[in-house]
């Protein structure tokens, strides 16, 4: 029997290089219609399965491989739990592998959810449930995935299934930095950390969570330690070969510009390790710290718009470059208005090459925030830009003044 599904397997192999839907249905029927399910024939089976995911991702039928995890559910039923677990996850991936099937994991994961836990596997369902949660984040529906994961924590906690914990604490951390709620995404990582501690991680997990932790750091500003854990979790993913490194390189870039080291950036693409990750996330960084070395703000936006992909849709990238372009701009225009007691905002707007109302509102702010002190006129369209005031000294002196009173008084207590 064995050898006979060993011979169909391998026709439909053949087959399948010319004939891809005649593939298919060959392999359909080695899998479902055959009774057999002695050791053998399972792993032919399961050289198939695999098989069919590769032909419906050539394909790009991500209804199909939703269609085939269904049909498949009377296999499961015949062959070792932890078999099921591995074949269910192997085949979600495949889904995920064909483009805008999002949507669709959801609608899948949901329905092998319900599966599992009328089947009672317990494990399968935690893990199909992270993976929904995980799903919820990338469509943004914050509080379903929230809502899940405490679920999930509540039983895993019981359990004490130490590495579960830590991926759905990891998960946690990711959706609260989504929702701009940096204390509870740091509360979350430092609970990842405190149950990684107690196991053997691997590799991967231990670059999520490095990363993770790098770009909480960038948010505190603190870019020179986010540098130092994007590094860790590059070298990780780079040893992995695992096509993540090129984004979290990318991050290591950005940490570096926006340490006011844009000067390092090309010596860092250009080494070893870099340049086996070369392609559009790496060259959208150089040009960003070429931009921010010229103290160019139209080369700037220039790169956005031609890297939007890699700089405007990233979430972390994009927060920071808003901050990095605020920063140019009061510079620049610091450095235009800095000769003139009284100037024409149109000037400054035609000098730093951007919309009249743009350089308006940004001077107002400026003002506002005492980078320097002047005053808008806006009926003749005119910044009147006033000398620094000279330092108050009154105030300093009293304080000093007082200060010594304090330590008389003090001497004379203990006399």
């Amino acid at each position: 029997m064995a050898a006979e599904l060993e011979s169909r397997l391998k026709s439909a192999t053949e087959l399948g290089t010319s004939d891809i839907a005649g593939a298919l249905e060959q392999l359909k029927g080695l899998v479902l219609e055959d009774s057999s399910n002695d050791t053998d024939a399972i792993r032919i089976k399961e050289q198939a399965i695999s098989q069919l995911c590769d032909l419906y991702i050539k394909q790009g039928n991500a209804q199909g491989l939703a269609d085939l995890l269904t049909s498949l559910r009377s296999f499961f039923n015949a062959i070792p739990k932890a078999k099921t677990a591995k074949l269910v996850r192997s085949i979600i991936d495949s889904i995920a592998k064909v483009p805008g099937s999002t949507q669709l994991q959801v609608e899948v994961c949901k329905s092998q959810v319900e599966w599992a836990r009328g089947e009672k596997r317990t494990f399968l369902r935690q893990r199909i449930e992270l993976r929904l949660a995980s799903l919820y984040l990338q469509v943004r529906e914050y509080p379903a995935a929230l809502a899940l994961i405490g679920t999930l924590l509540s039983e895993v906690k019981k359990l004490d299934d130490k590495l579960l914990l830590v991926d759905i604490y990891l998960l946690e951390s990711k959706v609260h930095h989504a929702l701009r709620n940096v204390p509870k995404s740091r509360a979350s990582l430092t609970a990842a950390r405190t149950a990684a501690n107690a196991i053997y991680v691997p590799l991967q997990l231990q670059a999520e969570i490095d990363c993770q932790s790098g770009i909480l750091c960038a948010e505190e500003r603190d870019f020179k330690t986010a540098y130092s854990y994007f590094f860790e979790s590059f070298e990780q993913l780079a040893g992995l070969e695992d096509p993540r490194a090129a984004q979290v390189l990318k991050y290591m870039l950005l940490a570096k510009v926006m340490l006011d080291q844009a000067e390092d950036v090309p010596g860092i693409i250009s080494s070893k390790a870099g340049l086996k990750y070369a392609g559009p996330p790496v060259e959208a960084m150089r040009e960003v710290a070429a931009a921010y070395r010229d103290r160019s703000l139209q080369r700037f936006q220039d790169v956005l718009s031609a890297h939007s992909a890699q700089l405007v849709e990233d979430e972390v990238v994009h927060t920071h470059l808003a901050a990095l372009y605020d920063t140019l701009m009061q510079q620049n225009l610091v450095r235009l208005i800095e000769p003139y007691s009284r100037v024409e905002i149109s000037h400054v707007a035609a000098l730093i090459g951007l919309p009249l109302e743009t350089v308006e509102a940004k001077l107002s702010q400026m003002i506002l925030d005492k980078k320097f002190s002047g005053t808008l006129d806006q009926g003749a369209g005119c910044l009147e830009v006033f000398p620094p005031a000279p330092a108050d000294t009154t105030y300093p002196a009293a304080l000093e003044v007082l200060d010594a009173l304090g330590r008389v008084v003090d001497t004379l207590f203990v006399r």
